[in-house]
């Protein structure tokens, strides 16, 4: 496949000129250095609008583009980005896909919820188009879709198992109940993987409480679990971030996290902020933390909290490192051959990441090692720590 955005530019740096007085005399010094930078045009498919914009697309855009001014600045490669809004819907982002695969690019980074990536990836994979997201984490999402997916964020059967086992280790919970939003793909898969990993750690789930995105109101749900006899030790909620937050202030107005530990899994300090203090003691799992001491991870922090003047979340995270490993995918690749790219970035292995030494499996799902003793972070005056 040939794409039309590809151009080759040659930057030419010429007569750069030193005057020096020497013995009356004047000594001209000429450099000059041709250099030659390959471009690649690569679709943005984010939720630039709508209410997955804030918590999910905006972050990713962030740490997209920090990514991509420091690679322009090294590499021989330089990347420019096609954008698409996903308008935070399912329709929104299959248009998106649509719109960037007419336009002739090779790849597409993006649509960062579960259940809209159900629908837009299969645009690109029939249209041989790399699709990769940096943040959806359902099971299986990848093989479902086919070999031009890859994604970044660890998958909800490898996060859970662990979260579970280091929260049961700290917390020592016996009975538990969960809360899950059964429209949303991401949340469905939490709770699929959360009782497979409570059954390995010998925990009771009393009961299970649904709802369907975009609900308000989880009174009803909520106390129905505060009567539970006996009441669990602690609740797991599976939601995205508008859902999420509501549900962690209606637990504490009706006085449930006295006496029982939320769990919380994709919380981030985003959600913190939005909850207040009713997020406090609040846990989450932790995929990637700017308490990692991974490789550059502290250099990506620090260099994100001066462009913007806050710490970066996992998903601004999830996505700077997406773009590192499409860019090491390039450097290899034929770049007018989206085959190319897809058979580059499936040799990923042990690639140095803020997340960690990254590789993809046989079906593109992302594996790097946790610092497992950092999975499990908790909200202490209004932030997420490592919870001890």
């Amino acid at each position: 496949m040939l794409f039309r955005n590809l151009k080759m530019f040659a930057f030419t740096l010429t007569i750069v000129a030193l005057f020096v007085g020497l013995s009356g005399c004047e000594k001209v010094i000429t450099t000059v250095t041709d250099h030659h930078v390959e471009e690649v045009m690569i679709g943005i498919a984010l939720a630039e609008t709508g209410a997955n914009a804030s918590p999910y697309g905006r972050p990713m855009k962030r740490g997209l583009d920090l990514a991509r001014e420091e690679i322009n600045m090294l590499g021989d490669i330089r990347i420019t980005f096609v954008r698409a809004d996903a308008k935070s819907t399912v329709e929104g982002g299959v248009e998106a896909v649509q719109q960037l695969v007419d336009q002739d690019v090779p790849v597409i980074i993006g649509i960062g919820i579960s259940t809209h990536l159900e629908q837009a990836f299969p645009i690109a994979q029939e249209a041989g188009v790399v699709a990769i997201s940096p943040i959806s984490s359902a099971a299986g999402l990848s093989s479902q879709v086919g070999n031009y997916a890859f994604r970044i964020g660890l998958a909800t059967d490898v996060l859970m198992p662990i979260g579970v086992m280091r929260t049961k280790e700290k917390l020592n919970y016996e009975n538990v109940a969960v809360i899950y939003d059964e429209a949303d793909t991401y949340s469905t898969s939490v709770k699929v993987e959360l009782d497979k990993a409570l059954t390995a750690n010998n925990v009771t789930n009393l009961s299970t409480e649904t709802f369907e995105t975009h609900a308000t109101d989880f009174t009803m749900q909520l106390t129905n679990i505060m009567n539970l006899d006996p009441q669990p030790d602690a609740l797991f909620v599976a939601a995205l971030s508008a859902e999420m937050v509501q549900i962690i202030k209606q637990a504490d107005e009706l006085g449930i996290t006295d006496t029982v530990n939320l769990i919380v899994p994709d919380l981030t300090n985003a959600e913190v902020e939005k909850a207040g203090t009713a997020a406090e003691g609040a846990v989450a799992f932790a995929g990637w933390s700017g308490l990692f001491d991974t490789p550059g991870n502290q250099d990506f922090t620090q260099n994100f909290m001066e462009k913007h003047g806050f710490a970066p979340s996992p998903w601004a995270a999830q996505a700077y490192a997406t773009l590192y490993i499409l860019n090491n995918a390039l450097k290899n690749a034929d770049l007018t051959d989206a085959a190319s790219i897809r058979d580059e970035l499936a040799k990923t292995k042990d690639y140095t990441t803020i997340l960690g030494d990254f590789s993809f499996d046989e079906n593109g799902e992302a594996i790097y090692e946790l610092h497992e003793e950092r999975v499990a972070l908790i909200v202490e005056n209004g932030k997420l720590k490592v919870l001890e």
